[in-house]
């Protein structure tokens, strides 16, 4: 029989936070994929943990990945864990899951620690809908695109970032995104724990003037659906009434339909979009 892939959360600082079945799923399995070998070894180490390991990560993911296949198919059985947190979010991981699906390999995950979650939870913005950005691009013009996308998003916003991008990213944010609440979540469940409720003007002030450390996640709050609304309809002010008419009655529109349309758009009545017209 074929061996199955295991995703298995490991901690994002305190140890503690790694789960009973994670241990005794790496203890049993015949392989653990690993991020960085010599960064999992401490773990492994620190909990008694034997099981041989190999190096699976960003510059071997997909050569690699087919390896780890056969082996699968050969019966064996492998754990894929990542340098801190959930495997799949933000590293390689995602690639040897769809290949071992598309090699009929059986995939089960193992919840743990997620820093993305972790600092949603903590921040105190809205949790019901987020969007999970992780790092944004490095490429400049990807980056502008990305940048361009979060404008409108009313989603709460989860970003990565390491300490020596973090102004950088929190200026290019401020440009963007206008002066938004923000919490920025630092060493989450280490020692030097801490969590700033701020905004992303004030907080470009302050890492203007304060070195960062540590490892960063970025919690920044949705764009109002209110504000998104009025920019629409002082958007619509721009054009005649004529142009706007138009829009929809090029899209096969009738002229009634296209009139109720205009007057929802601009927030006036129909009446007022006929008086107009006249």
């Amino acid at each position: 029989m074929a061996g199955k892939l295991y995703l298995c959360a490991t901690p994002i600082g305190n140890l503690e936070d790694i789960t009973l079945r994670v241990l005794r799923v790496l203890k049993e399995v015949d392989l653990i994929a690993a991020e960085d070998t010599r960064n999992s070894i401490r773990l492994l180490n620190h909990f008694g943990i034997h099981t041989p390991m190999t190096s699976y990560h960003e510059h071997n993911k997909i050569e690699k990945a087919h390896r780890l296949v056969e082996k699968m198919q050969n019966g064996q059985d492998i754990a894929l864990i990542t340098d801190a947190g959930t495997p799949g979010i933000s590293d390689p991981g995602e690639d040897l899951v769809r290949i071992c699906y598309e090699a009929g390999i059986e995939v089960t995950a193992l919840p743990g620690a997620a820093a993305c979650v972790t600092a949603l939870t903590m921040s105190g913005l809205k949790t019901r809908r987020f969007a999970f950005e992780a790092f944004l691009p490095r490429d400049k013009k990807e980056r502008e695109e990305t940048l361009k996308e979060m404008e409108r998003e009313t989603r709460t916003l989860v970003l990565y970032e390491a300490p020596h991008h973090l102004l950088k990213t929190l200026q290019e944010l401020h440009g963007a995104l206008g002066d938004r609440r923000l919490s920025v979540c630092r060493e989450l469940t280490k020692k030097f724990e801490e969590i700033q409720r701020t905004t992303l003007g004030d907080a470009v002030l302050y890492y203007s003037g304060h070195p960062a450390k540590g490892e960063f996640v970025l919690v920044i709050e949705g764009k109002s659906r209110k504000i998104i609304r009025e920019e629409e309809e002082k958007s619509w002010e721009k054009i005649p009434i004529e142009e706007h008419m138009a829009l929809y009655e090029g899209k096969g529109e009738t002229r009634k339909e296209a009139m109720k349309r205009v007057a929802k758009d601009r927030g006036i009545s129909k009446r007022e979009v006929y008086q107009r017209l006249l």
